[in-house]
């Protein structure tokens, strides 16, 4: 971007949510101008808001701390790999909780 053609913008938000974005950001090594010029992009080329960056949970999520959507998500995840029958056994299963999640 040629800063001659670059402009300001600015926006007032919660400074709670702007630390941890900003903290969430520095995880993934991306500025804030940046993700604000990422944001600006995808804008224009979907012509809507597309954005689906996050950082993966670091433990896996309870049932219980799941929306309605996303266990019914997880659910119909696993109803299809038991159509393809890709199944695991519960040592595979374990092994990689083990491995992933320290568990």
């Amino acid at each position: 971007m040629n800063r001659a053609n670059a402009s300001a913008v600015y926006a007032r938000i919660d400074a709670g949510l702007k630390e941890n974005a900003e903290n969430v950001l520095s995880q993934l090594g991306i500025s804030t101008s940046g993700a604000i010029q990422m944001l600006y992009s995808q804008i224009v080329l979907t012509r809507g808001l597309p954005l689906n960056l996050y950082l993966p949970p670091v433990r896996p999520t309870a049932i219980g701390g799941m929306s309605r959507a996303e266990l019914d998500a997880e659910l119909m995840t696993g109803v299809e790999s038991l159509k393809t029958g890709k199944t695991y056994e519960t040592d595979e299963v374990d092994a990689e909780l083990a491995r992933e999640f320290g568990i």
